[in-house]
């Protein structure tokens, strides 16, 4: 079956398609996966990103692995798991358990725990091999637009 191109209207009210039983990815369609992950499974409420980390995302000369690719994929894989156009981030509470390595790949499943409204809560574990080296709770918010599409900056001026 064709996906349709769907009005700006009603992007936010479109129904989960799958092909062959997956979820398509409906947001960050555009992220670069050689720094925030690749997706390797979703489905309705969680996903699986993996992130193999290279040189280039080292912080010393021992091939310490920055804390901001981690969250990056972390992120991703919260955002996959919420899987809404319009899910932004609103809050994160993390824990880096241990170090990563450059040439370590950081295996991140998200879980959607809790959803209020518009608001959803995610779980997300990050594990190089059978050590937990990554633990978020990412809060969401699912907006009626893109956010870049909101009058944000003008919306606390007054006439």
């Amino acid at each position: 079956m064709a996906e349709e191109e769907l009005s700006e209207e009603n992007q936010g009210e479109q129904e989960e398609v799958s092909i062959d039983g997956i979820d398509v990815l409906r947001t960050h369609e555009l992220i670069d996966s050689h720094y925030s992950g690749t997706l390797d499974d979703l489905k309705n409420g969680s996903s699986k990103v993996s992130l193999m980390t290279n040189d280039d995302m080292r912080a010393d000369s021992l091939g310490l692995v920055h804390g901001g690719f981690i969250f990056s994929a972390a992120d991703f894989a919260a955002m996959a798991a919420v899987n809404d156009p319009n899910v932004v981030l609103s809050a994160a509470t993390t824990n880096f358990l241990a170090p990563v390595r450059s040439g370590d790949e950081v295996v991140f499943k998200a879980k959607v725990r809790h959803k209020d409204g518009r608001k959803r809560e995610v779980d997300v574990v990050g594990m190089v091999l059978d050590i937990k080296v990554f633990e978020g709770l990412f809060k969401t918010v699912v907006l009626d637009k893109h956010v870049l599409k909101l009058d944000l900056m003008n919306a606390s001026k007054t006439s």
